[in-house]
């Protein structure tokens, strides 16, 4: 259960700061619309995001290898927690936020 909540927060945390440099772009307002807006946030943060993710997975997997037995599930769990969070970060919540944004549009 740990491992699980531990998992969601770093996944929102993640999820936190690409929204908050769409938030600061939209305030800039250097961008034509919504859909350029976001994909600039994401150019300007996915290597940040990924960086630090893959330093967090590094230290999981020696967790996991070298650490002692009652660690070794818990740093599998979060290793393949910092994975899909971020990928759920960058892939999955800016595309529906500019889906949800051009469903709000249309009606």
């Amino acid at each position: 259960m740990v491992a699980v909540l531990t998992i969601l927060g770093l996944s929102v945390s993640d999820t936190i700061v690409v929204f908050d440099r769409i938030r600061e772009n939209i305030r800039v307002g250097h961008f034509k619309n919504f859909e350029e807006t976001v994909g600039k946030s994401l150019d300007q943060v996915y290597t940040r995001s990924i960086a630090t993710s893959f330093t967090v997975i590094v230290v999981l997997i020696s967790l996991a290898v070298f650490g002692p037995e009652s660690t070794r599930v818990f740093a599998i769990m979060l290793t393949a927690g910092m994975f899909f969070g971020t990928y759920s970060s960058i892939f999955l919540a800016s595309p529906l936020l500019v889906m949800v944004d051009d469903l709000q549009n249309k009606q």
